[in-house]
């Protein structure tokens, strides 16, 4: 029946003439009349025509159009519909092909969505990805893994992983990932133009339902930052460990030899003693600096906020700071307006001012000049510390607010600082959600300028 039902219709129509025609032809053995085996073979003619048209109508066309409409469905146009007006199988299955349609289509709008949110979050993730079959070659690389190592996707996927990468890091771990079948880590460097970066490469393999190796997906993850951290916290560390020495030492070193005598000489006594007051203020500075840091650095920690005139601050500090610009014979000049009122920490403020001055004083040779002034706009107060000191070398200007690092050593040491001063005026100013710039000439003056909000929003 199907191949029957297949047909067009021009060839039933030519069946019912051959079976009407046989028809005839038996017929024609029997009755003798021509005009009644006419009317009896025309009759039938009509009668099979008519059911044809019926079957063709009801069942033949209706199966084509619902063959037609699974067609398109299969080619991916799932808005095709199947409509037929009666209510008998046909139209069943017309509600059916219709049903299955639309869910087809819900389902692959949402499988188009999710592979679009997927992939979107895979592309804008911050490690790097790349997926590699059972073969070696490239299927997948996110955007992270482009940023890294440069190029566009294309030339990356379809291609052998150790045709089109170069390091033998990456290379190891899609080895060894194939090999043991389990998780592999591994860290390497890469050169991006000048710039060193950390890398820390994890391989994962993937099995297929049956437990058979398909590929594997390596992860790159970038801990430049966790390294230049680590790197920070052991400089940190031997730093304190060296700054806390040197006083320790000769605090210790001069009570010895006064315990061994030296007492009985009362100049020679009261030297020593000097140095180990000196030493034991460098150390109580030192300590203060630390705690300032580590209060600071506290996620808990809260700022002391009230209205602050600028003016009456940098006046409270120039009087604290007199006598010592007294003894460089240094000039102080402030020019800062009465309207420069910010909403600060007023003894956090103060420390920044403080700090600032004091390495102007330090770093700023006799007879020199110092300027502190302060620039009022609609949001932001701009505190400016200028100096006509010894200056920074430019290459020195990216660590000079790193804990600890002198951009003259032996000179620091002689003015009593610790190398904390301008790390603590930058959390400060930090906790502020303020700015912080510096700008210097070797041997013509140092500018520190610091920009604070009116109006400090929680």
């Amino acid at each position: 029946m199907k191949a029957l039902f297949k047909k067009p219709l021009a060839t039933y129509l030519f069946g019912i003439f051959i079976v009407v025609f046989a028809t005839g032809l038996v017929l024609y053995q029997i009755v003798d009349n021509i005009v009644i085996l006419g009317s009896v073979l025309l009759t039938q003619f009509i009668i099979l025509t008519l059911f044809l048209m019926h079957l063709y109508e009801r069942y033949i066309r209706p199966i084509k159009k619902a063959t037609r409409t699974i067609e398109e469905i299969v080619k991916g146009n799932y808005r095709a519909r199947f409509h037929h007006p009666s209510n008998d199988s046909i139209g069943l299955l017309s509600a059916k092909i219709n049903s299955l349609a639309r869910n087809i289509g819900e389902f692959a709008r949402h499988e188009k969505m999710q592979s679009e949110q997927l992939s979107t979050v895979i592309d804008n993730t911050q490690s790097g990805l790349i997926l590699v079959d059972a073969k070696g070659y490239i299927h997948f690389v996110n955007r992270k893994f482009i940023h890294i190592f440069g190029g566009v996707p294309k030339d990356y996927k379809g291609h052998l992983y150790y045709d089109i990468l170069e390091n033998e890091i990456i290379h190891e771990t899609v080895q060894k990932t194939f090999l043991y079948e389990k998780n592999v880590k591994e860290a390497f460097t890469h050169f991006k133009g000048i710039d060193k970066i950390y890398l820390e490469i994890v391989g994962a393999p993937i099995f297929n339902e049956k437990g058979m190796l398909k590929g594997a997906v390596l992860v790159i993850y970038d801990i430049t930052e966790m390294k230049k951290l680590e790197l920070m916290r052991k400089d940190f560390v031997a730093n304190v460990s060296h700054e806390l020495k040197t006083p320790i030492t000769s605090i210790k070193g001069f009570a010895e030899t006064l315990l061994d005598g030296t007492m009985d000489d009362k100049e020679a006594s009261k030297e020593f003693l000097g140095i180990i007051y000196n030493e034991s203020e460098r150390l109580q500075l030192l300590i203060e600096d630390l705690l300032i840091l580590s209060r600071l650095e506290k996620e808990d920690f809260q700022l002391v906020l009230s209205e602050i005139n600028l003016k009456q601050v940098v006046a409270e500090v120039a009087m604290l700071m007199k006598h010592k610009m007294d003894k460089k014979k240094l000039s102080l000049s402030v020019n800062i307006s009465d309207e420069a009122i910010i909403k600060a920490d007023k003894e956090r403020l103060k420390q920044v001012i403080i700090n600032l001055l004091d390495n102007a004083i330090n770093y700023t040779p006799v007879n020199g000049q110092i300027w502190i002034n302060g620039e009022n706009t609609n949001d932001k107060v701009m505190i400016e510390v200028r100096d006509t000191g010894i200056g920074i070398a430019q290459e020195a200007l990216p660590r000079i607010f790193e804990r600890f690092y002198r951009v003259d050593k032996a000179r620091s040491r002689d003015t009593g600082g610790t190398g904390l001063g301008l790390a603590i005026v930058k959390h400060i100013v930090e906790v502020h959600r303020g700015d912080i710039q510096i700008s210097s000439d070797l041997n013509k003056g140092t500018t520190v300028s610091v920009t604070f909000k009116k109006e400090l929003i929680d």
